[in-house]
C-alpha cells in the first residue's frame, strides 16, 4: 500500500473515530523549541559523522523529518523576527542584526499574541527573539519578562579566552571553546531553561498552551560542562566534511569576500580548528541532552497525546567551509536548518490523522511556513500577512506536489539563496550569481552559473526570484549597543588606537551640557581633532574596530573621556562630570 492511501484510510478511521464536532471545541497544545546556530550535524540529517544527538533524532523519527529545510536569513534576528512574525525580511526591510524589531514592526503581533489572541495562554523561556523577549507578547517568561533578558544566568569562566586568542577588536568575544568543570545544573543557561519548560510540560492548564523554548547551544561561546567533550577526544576529532581547500576558485568577487573572513585564518595561525570543530560537537551534544530532558518532561505528564511539537533553528554554521567561520552566508551550511515536526493523531483540527512516525520529506521549504502551518493545525485564524505556504500537506504526505522554492536574504538588500528539490541558486546584490546541482553536489564545490548547458536552468530560477525588495531600515541609534565610557583621571590617558577591520560608524551623543572636542588617537599616540559636538547634539562618527575616540573640553580644555571601538556599530554617550 502507497504512502497517500495509507494515509487516506487513516484519516477515514479518524474522522470515524471523533465526532463532526470534536475539533471545534478542542485545541491542541503547542511546543515550540528554537536551538541556536545549529547547522545540520545532528544525526539524522547526515551533516558530521561523528555528531551524538540521540534526541534529536528521536524526535525526528516520531514526526516529519524535513531534509531540505532553509532558514529565511543568514542571522539571527532577521531570521528570528521572520519566524516570529510570518514576515518575510523582503518585505520588512529587516535583514540585518543590528535592526531592531519594534522599531521597524513597532506593532506587528508575533506568534504567541496571535496564539494569545485566539484563546492560548502563551509562556517561554530562553532565547527566542534577538536578546529581547517582548514582554508584551506573553502571559509569562523564564527569566522574569520584565527583565527583557532572555537568557538565564549561565556559568563562564574567570579567565578568558580559554582557547582562542583574541585577534583583535574585529572579533566577536565570544568565539572561543572549553570544557567547563561544572555539572549541568552548575551550569544553568540551557540547564534552566529545560528545568522551567519542563515544570510547565508536567502539569495540567486550563487552557490551550504555546510554549516557548530556547535553547542557546551550539551559540557561542561553545563552553558546555566537560563530560559532553569526552566523546570527542581531540586527536580523533575528524574536520568538516564539506570543506574543499580552493573552494573559491569559480565564485564571483561578491561570494568570495562572503566566504573569506578573518577568524578561518586566525583559527588556523593558532591550530585551532579541530579544537574548535571539538567544541561545536561537545555544545551540540549538551544542546541534545538538554532537548532531551524537554522531551522527557512532555512524554511523562499530561500533556503527551494533545501536544504539537515543533523544533527548528535559526540558521547554519561554517567551521572552515567555503574559508568561512560564522553565519551570514547564503551557502547550505548557513542556510540549510533542521526542522521537525510531530502531531499526535486526534489532536490538531488541521491534520486530526496526525504525523506518521519516521516520515521524511526532501521538498524545499523554508522557516516562515511555521506561522500558517501553526494556526491552519491548531484551528485559530490564520495571521493575514504572513508571507510562508502553509506545510500541512506535506505534513500529510510528504511526497505530495510542492511549487515553491524555499528563500534566504542576506543583509545586503537583493543578496539571496535558493533552493528547489535539486538546485541552489545565489545571487547577490551586485549581480554575481552562483549555480549548485545539490544532487550531484551537495556541498556545492561546483559553481555551474557560468556553464552553457546549464543557461536554462539559471534563467529559471532567476525567473523565481522575487521582484522587489523593501530598503534596508537603517537602525535607530538611540537603539544601538552601547560602548563603554572610561572617564579621564590620573593614570587613565586614552591608549593608542589598534584599527583593525571593516569601516562603520558609530553614533556619539553630547549628554555633558556642554560643548566637546572630538580626538581619535593614532596608532602612534597622537590626537587628532574632529570638530566640536554642541551640547546635546548627536552625529555619526566613520570609524573602525580598535579605535580609539577621546573627548575634552574645546580649545585644549579638561579631557572628559574616551571609548574604544568594539567589532560592530554602537553608540556613545558622553555624560556630564
Amino acid at each position: 500500500m502507497n504512502l497517500t492511501l495509507f494515509r487516506l484510510l487513516l484519516s477515514a478511521l479518524v474522522l470515524l473515530a471523533y465526532p463532526p464536532g470534536w475539533a471545534a471545541d478542542t485545541k491542541p497544545n503547542v511546543l515550540f523549541i528554537a536551538v541556536d546556530d545549529l547547522n545540520d550535524w545532528i544525526g539524522c540529517l547526515g551533516g558530521h559523522p561523528q555528531t551524538i544527538t540521540p534526541n534529536f533524532d528521536r524526535l525526528a523519527a516520531s514526526g516529519v523529518l524535513f531534509t531540505n529545510a532553509h532558514t529565511a536569513a543568514a542571522a539571527c534576528n532577521p531570521s528570528r523576527t521572520a519566524v516570529m512574525t510570518g514576515i518575510s525580511p523582503h518585505r520588512s526591510g529587516l535583514y540585518a542584526n543590528e535592526q531592531k524589531m519594534r522599531q521597524i514592526l513597532p506593532d506587528e503581533p508575533i506568534l504567541p499574541q496571535h496564539f494569545r489572541n485566539h484563546g492560548y495562554h502563551a509562556s517561554g523561556s530562553g532565547k527566542m527573539l534577538h536578546y529581547f523577549i517582548d514582554a508584551q507578547s506573553w502571559d509569562e517568561y523564564f527569566p522574569d519578562k520584565a527583565t527583557e533578558n532572555p537568557l538565564p544566568e549561565t556559568y563562564y569562566p574567570e579567565d578568558r579566552p580559554v582557547s582562542l586568542p583574541r585577534g583583535g577588536a574585529w572579533q566577536y568575544v565570544e568565539t572561543d571553546w572549553g570544557a567547563m568543570p561544572v555539572s549541568d545544573e552548575e551550569f544553568g543557561g540551557d540547564w534552566a531553561v529545560s528545568q522551567w519548560v519542563g515544570a510547565q510540560l508536567a502539569k495540567k492548564h486550563e487552557k490551550p498552551f504555546f510554549l516557548a523554548c530556547g535553547i542557546y547551544r551550539p551559540h557561542e561561546p561553545w563552553f558546555v560542562p566537560e563530560k559532553y567533550f569526552e566523546p570527542f577526544p581531540l586527536e580523533e576529532v575528524q574536520l568538516p566534511p564539506g570543506y574543499k581547500e580552493g573552494d573559491l576558485d569559480d565564485l564571483p568577487a561578491a561570494g568570495v569576500k562572503a566566504g573569506r573572513n578573518r577568524y578561518f585564518p586566525h583559527i588556523l595561525e593558532h591550530d585551532q580548528w579541530k579544537q574548535g570543530v571539538q567544541g561545536y560537537l561537545a555544545s551540540i551534544h549538551f544542546a541534545d541532552a538538554m532537548l532531551g530532558r524537554v522531551l522527557d518532561a512532555l512524554e511523562s505528564g499530561p500533556n503527551a497525546g494533545n501536544t504539537i511539537v515543533v523544533l527548528w533553528s535559526d540558521h547554519g554554521w561554517h567551521l572552515g567551509e567555503k574559508e568561512h567561520w560564522q553565519k551570514f552566508t547564503a551557502w547550505r551550511a548557513c542556510t540549510r536548518v533542521p526542522l521537525m515536526i510531530r502531531v499526535p493523531r486526534g489532536t490538531a483540527p488541521g491534520l486530526r490523522e496526525g504525523t506518521v512516525a519516521g516520515s521524511v520529506c526532501d521538498r524545499p521549504v523554508d522557516l516562515l511556513s511555521l506561522v500558517p502551518t501553526l494556526t491552519e493545525l491548531s484551528g485559530i485564524p490564520a495571521k493575514e500577512n504572513a508571507d510562508g505556504q502553509s506545510l500541512v500537506p506535506l505534513l500529510r504526505d510528504p511526497e505530495a506536489e510542492w511549487d515553491h522554492v524555499a528563500l534566504t536574504y542576506l543583509h545586503h538588500t537583493g543578496s539571496f539563496g535558493m533552493s528547489t528539490d535539486d538546485w541552489r541558486y545565489i545571487r547577490y546584490h551586485d549581480g554575481g550569481e552562483e549555480l549548485y546541482h545539490i544532487r550531484k553536489d551537495p556541498y556545492e564545490w561546483d559553481n555551474l552559473a557560468a556553464e552553457p548547458e546549464h543557461a536554462a536552468k539559471l534563467q529559471e530560477l532567476r525567473e523565481r526570484a522575487p521582484e522587489k525588495f523593501a530598503p534596508k531600515v537603517s537602525p535607530d541609534p538611540e537603539q544601538l549597543p552601547r560602548l563603554s565610557f572610561h572617564p579621564a583621571g590620573k593614570g587613565k590617558d586614552p591608549p593608542a588606537s589598534a584599527p583593525d577591520g571593516a569601516g562603520f560608524s558609530i553614533a556619539l551623543f553630547n549628554r555633558s551640557g556642554d560643548a566637546v572636542e572630538v580626538f581619535w588617537i593614532s596608532p602612534s599616540g597622537v590626537e587628532k581633532s574632529y570638530g566640536i559636538l554642541a551640547p546635546g547634539k548627536m552625529r555619526e562618527q566613520p570609524t573602525r574596530p580598535g579605535a580609539v575616540w577621546h573627548f575634552r573640553k574645546p580649545d585644549g580644555g579638561d579631557p572628559l573621556g574616551h571609548v574604544v571601538v568594539g567589532d560592530r556599530r554602537s553608540r556613545v554617550l558622553i555624560p556630564k562630570r
